[in-house]
C-alpha cells in the first residue's frame, strides 16, 4: 500500500491557469457573535447594524456590517492566495443585496488573468493573478461580484511563465442602476428623520476631514482566522521577510470607522470605485485617516450618493507611510 506526502499551502502562480474555479470554502453563515466579535476588532459607529430597531425600520431586518461582509468573502477567496506576498488592488467592487444578519454566505473565486512581474536582481519570480469573487447568499441570490488582484510566488524562484496579460483591462465600472437597486426599499426617511442632522442635504463636494486619533491595529490573527482568511502572511511570521502582515481588509475596516466619525449619518457603505493597498501594514501601527467628499449625488426618492476618498497613513516606529486609497460611495439619508 503506497502513500504520498503533501505540503498544503496553496497554489504557487505557476499553478494557476485562466478560467480555473474554486468553489469549495467553506460557507460562513453571519451570525451575532461573528458580528460582535469583527466589532471588537475592526469598531466602527454605522448605526444600522449597532440598532436592531433602527434597522428593522429602515431596512426590514437586522442589516450585516457592509465591513464584516466583505471580509468573509474576501477570506473565502483567499484558496488561491494562501501564499499571497500582497494584495495589490480591488476593482468593481459593488453590494448586489445587502445581506442580513442569519443569512449565509457563499463564495466562488475564478482566475481571470495572468501575469508574471518583470524579474529583477536578487529577487524570487513573482506573478500577479487578477481573481473575480463571486458571493451568493443561501438562496442563491448574489450579493457581490468584484475583483481582486494578488502576488504571488513562483515555485522556482528562477522560473519563466508566458502569462502576461494587461490588468489595466480588469473592469472597473460600477452599474448605477444596479448600485440603487441594492438598497431601493429601503425608508431612507425614516432613518432621516429618527436621528438629528447633518443628512445628505447638509453635504458639499469638496469637503475634507482629518480624523484626529488614530486606531491601533490589534488582533490581526484574530481578524483573519474569525473571516477564514488563509493567507499564510497574515498567520506566520516566517512566510513574509518583514514579518506577519495585517490582512488589508482590516486597514480598510478601520478606515470605515474612521469615516464614521467624520459621518456619523452614514447609513452605509454601497461600492467602492478602487482601493489599492499602497504599503504593508503591521500590528501595532496606528493608523490615521485623511477624508474627502469629492462628490455628491441626489436620488429622486430623497437622500444621495457620496463619492468620498479614504486616505490612510500608518505611524511606526521608523517613521508614518501612505498605505491605502481608498475610493468609495456612501449612502446618506
Amino acid at each position: 500500500m503506497s502513500s504520498t506526502h503533501q505540503i498544503v499551502g496553496g497554489p504557487f502562480f505557476e499553478d494557476l491557469q485562466v478560467g480555473q474555479v474554486v468553489d469549495s470554502a467553506p460557507a460562513q453563515t453571519l451570525t451575532g457573535g461573528l458580528a460582535a466579535l469583527h466589532a471588537a476588532i475592526v469598531g466602527d459607529r454605522l448605526r444600522l447594524p449597532l440598532d436592531v430597531e433602527l434597522s428593522r425600520c429602515v431596512t426590514g431586518g437586522p442589516i450585516a456590517h457592509p465591513a464584516l461582509v466583505w471580509d468573509v468573502a474576501i477570506g473565502q477567496s483567499t484558496l488561491l492566495t494562501g501564499r499571497v506576498i500582497a494584495n495589490l488592488f480591488y476593482r468593481g467592487f459593488m453590494f448586489r443585496r445587502f445581506p442580513r444578519i442569519g443569512d449565509t454566505l457563499h463564495t466562488t473565486t475564478e482566475v481571470v488573468a495572468l501575469r508574471q512581474n518583470r524579474g529583477r536582481p536578487g529577487r524570487a519570480a513573482t506573478g500577479l493573478a487578477a481573481l473575480r469573487v463571486r458571493t451568493s447568499d443561501q438562496h442563491g441570490e448574489e450579493l457581490l461580484d468584484f475583483w481582486r488582484c494578488a502576488m504571488l510566488p513562483l515555485r522556482d524562484s528562477k522560473g519563466q511563465t508566458s502569462h502576461n496579460a494587461d490588468l489595466d483591462q480588469i473592469p472597473s465600472e460600477l452599474d448605477r442602476r444596479a448600485l440603487v437597486a441594492a438598497f431601493a426599499t429601503w425608508r431612507l426617511e425614516h432613518f432621516r428623520a429618527a436621528l438629528p442632522g447633518p443628512h445628505f442635504a447638509d453635504m458639499i463636494a469638496g469637503t475634507a476631514w482629518d480624523v484626529a486619533g488614530g486606531d491601533v491595529v490589534s488582533s490581526a490573527p484574530e481578524l483573519a482566522r474569525l473571516t477564514l482568511n488563509v493567507a499564510m502572511v497574515h498567520h506566520d511570521a516566517s512566510a513574509s521577510a518583514g514579518g506577519r502582515l495585517v490582512y488589508g481588509g482590516h486597514t480598510i475596516g478601520l478606515a470605515a470607522a474612521q469615516v464614521t466619525r467624520a459621518l456619523p449619518n452614514l447609513v452605509t457603505i454601497a461600492a467602492w470605485h478602487s482601493c489599492d493597498h499602497l504599503a504593508p501594514v503591521r500590528e501595532g501601527d496606528t493608523l490615521r485617516s485623511s477624508i474627502e467628499l469629492e462628490q455628491t449625488e441626489p436620488l429622486p426618492s430623497g437622500g444621495g450618493l457620496l463619492h468620498l476618498r479614504s486616505r490612510v497613513r500608518a505611524d511606526r516606529a521608523s517613521g508614518a507611510e501612505d498605505v491605502l486609497d481608498w475610493r468609495f460611495i456612501g449612502v446618506m439619508a
